[in-house]
């Protein structure tokens, strides 16, 4: 393979972007990789979009191409495949600002949990099949700054430079191993996430947390509306402002005078934020949140199901040598586990779009079940 790659093409001009998409819906398939800044920004977006032929790298700049709508058509063109390592976070972020369905994708990283590989960093397996050094240095840079160094630009179009290579040489293992059905079905079960997922996570799981007086629940309330506002102010992520488990120890010692906080919290927080945070605390402490009622535990028999579920599945993936969550995601399993299906056609819905493993561990799921009823 020669070190020598031509240099990608920076597209940020929209007259650019229609010149290059006939050329991008010509082909097979597509490399695909995205950058964000969720490290630096209180709203995370995606700031660079990486397109790989076999022929050419393309970086697009979303920040100067205000429309992208037009891309929609290729994303969700059926005939199209899409290549990605680690999908999940790029659907999110495709999703999020710019609405992109994702039809007819290829995970080279789960590809290779499915082939059992030891490593499946997009790193080690670019080291293990081909000798390339990838520098992991700009993972987490911050790619919402312009202009983006040369650098930078070398990192990004490396994540796609290498990926259709690397897809038809892991499609081959599987194709050999008998695992292509069991992939397809798993590129299906994460284009049908889509990107989809919870806002404000680290503040439903915080008011999940049932230790807290009522008032120290007000207090826990107060300090994270405030830490919201004051991170889209700064225009900052949220854990720059205050981290959770200062969050947390905050509302758990409910300070109430300066010298109290300045006991309880690191100095360069106190000293930015001490009054803020003291008027927070007690805000909170004048209105207390009660408890939340606590979701209804499952019945034993359904425990007892999801035990006996995640050992078969455990001890099915030693025997296949693949990691538990392949041979049967764990939404799934609790699913099934809940219906209790006595038949084929009753545990099929369960396993969507899942031929594979209804026909190779069907019958064995129902025998797990029916000696768990």
């Amino acid at each position: 393979m020669s070190d020598i790659l031509p240099p990608p093409v920076w597209i940020d001009r929209p007259e650019e972007l229609e010149r290059f998409l006939p050329l991008w819906l010509s082909q097979p398939r597509l490399a695909v990789d995205t950058e964000s800044n969720s490290l630096y920004a209180y709203r995370e977006r995606v700031c660079l979009i990486q397109l790989s032929t076999f022929e050419t790298d393309y970086l697009l700049d979303p920040f100067a191409l205000s429309n992208l709508s037009s891309l929609a058509s290729l994303f969700a063109h059926p005939e199209i495949e899409k290549v990605f390592h680690a999908v999940e976070y790029d659907l999110i972020g495709l999703r999020r600002d710019f609405g992109f369905e994702i039809v007819n994708l290829f995970d080279t990283m789960q590809s290779a949990r499915i082939l059992g590989y030891e490593k499946v960093g997009l790193e080690a397996l670019l080291k293990l099949k081909y000798g390339v050094n990838l520098n992991k240095r700009y993972q987490k840079a911050n790619w919402g700054m312009r202009p983006l160094t040369a650098a930078m630009l070398n990192y990004a179009r490396l994540d796609t430079r290498y990926l259709l290579r690397l897809r038809d040489d892991l499609k081959s293992e599987l194709e050999q191993r008998g695992l292509w059905m069991l992939a397809q079905e798993e590129f299906i079960r994460l284009a049908r996430g889509n990107g989809v997922r919870e806002e404000s996570l680290a503040g439903r799981r915080l008011a999940r947390i049932q230790s807290l007086t009522p008032v120290q629940r007000g207090v826990l309330h107060a300090l994270w509306e405030w830490r919201e506002r004051t991170a889209e102010r700064l225009d900052w992520p949220v854990f720059r402002v205050l981290p959770d488990r200062e969050l947390l120890r905050l509302a758990r010692r409910m300070p109430s005078t300066l010298d109290a906080l300045q006991m309880a919290l690191h100095a360069p927080l106190f000293d930015r934020y001490g009054k803020e945070l003291l008027a927070a605390i007690q805000k909170g402490i004048e209105h207390p949140i009660p408890s939340p009622h606590r979701l209804p535990s499952a019945s034993a028999e359904v425990i007892r199901r999801s035990y006996a579920l995640s050992e078969w599945r455990r001890q099915c993936a030693r025997r296949l040598g693949l990691e538990s969550d392949i041979v049967l995601p764990k939404a799934w399993l609790q699913a099934i586990a809940e219906r209790a299906p006595t038949t084929l056609e009753e545990l099929a819905p369960l396993l969507p779009d899942s031929p594979w493993r209804l026909e190779k561990f069907g019958q064995e799921i129902l025998s797990v079940l029916q000696k768990n009823l």
